[in-house]
């Protein structure tokens, strides 16, 4: 955090900006729980200062039926075992529900995200220097950029031709997934294995969507009512999508607060946020100051 950015947390633009906020609904967007002292201390200033509130909730609140009033929804993507091991424990030692959006084809195995596994193999060669872990970053964000079938393909190649495979990685089992919903975290859907969905065709875009919702309800016992796009990118078939599937919510990752009553219940903002968060950031980023600074000099 900037020495600027410090003196803007403690300053009175925070207030302002949290009371004008309250009417609007904030839905943190973490990934994995990898700081949880500093996790349970942002647990702790919601508490007191704003209102967690569980998916039905939430529904309400975008449905206008419910004022906001300074509600917070916990969303969690990707489906880290971080968040079963620390997260969990610390969100029902204080009654705090969430949402875990995970990905449907990783459920039961220990394959790699993609993401990780195309790093992995770019320093397959041994080599772990600065330069060949960004070019691997680099890599990954060049790839989604591509048709999905480019994407997949070229992780192909990759796997070919490094010298050895990709690192493991155990992934949550079913029966987690059910343990985590009686702890009042729901899960969601994140797609079937987390391609950027605009750029899969009409049958990929089905298997994203279609198959990976079949394969939850059966892992889960019933039918996810929430989606988060990976990447936070969706475009009007990929919405159209999510919608012939059933789905009662829709997740961007867009670091904007959710107005509320909402227009459209698929595309839901969300703020970006990780338990490595300083606290000073993570009140600006709750209360909407960091978020309207974020976009106001053109980020996305």
């Amino acid at each position: 955090m900037s020495r600027l950015e410090a003196l803007v947390a403690r300053s009175p633009a925070v207030v302002a900006a949290g009371r004008w906020n309250r009417r609007r609904l904030c839905v943190l967007a973490y990934h994995g729980v990898d700081d949880r002292p500093n996790f349970e201390r942002q647990l702790d200033w919601i508490l007191e200062h704003r209102r967690p509130v569980d998916l039905d909730e939430a529904l309400a609140v975008l449905d206008g039926s419910v004022a906001a009033d300074g509600a917070v929804l916990f969303t969690f993507d990707d489906g880290h075992r971080s968040v079963l091991e620390a997260g969990v424990p610390a969100m029902v030692q204080r009654r705090v529900p969430g949402v875990l959006f995970v990905v449907a084809a990783l459920v039961g195995t220990d394959a790699p995200y993609w993401w990780d596994e195309v790093e992995s193999l770019s320093l397959a060669g041994g080599t772990t220097s600065v330069v060949d872990a960004t070019a691997g970053r680099q890599l990954v964000s060049a790839l989604k950029l591509v048709p999905d079938a480019s994407r997949r393909q070229a992780i192909e190649e990759l796997r070919a031709s490094a010298p050895t495979p990709a690192r493991r990685r155990p992934q949550l089992q079913a029966s987690e997934l059910r343990e985590i919903e009686r702890h009042g975290i729901v899960i969601g859907n994140h797609s079937y294995d987390h391609p950027i969905l605009e750029r899969c065709d009409a049958d990929g875009l089905e298997r994203q969507v279609g198959a990976s919702h079949a394969l939850l309800s059966e892992a889960i016992g019933h039918p996810p009512a929430a989606f988060a796009y990976p990447n936070g990118d969706e475009d009007d078939r990929v919405v159209a999508a999510v919608d012939r599937a059933g789905y009662r919510v829709a997740f961007r990752f867009d670091h904007r607060l959710a107005v509320t009553p909402s227009a459209d219940r698929l595309r839901v903002g969300r703020v970006r946020v990780a338990t490595t968060t300083t606290l000073d950031r993570f009140r600006m980023i709750v209360t909407g100051l960091h978020p309207a600074l974020h976009h106001a000099v053109g980020r996305r």
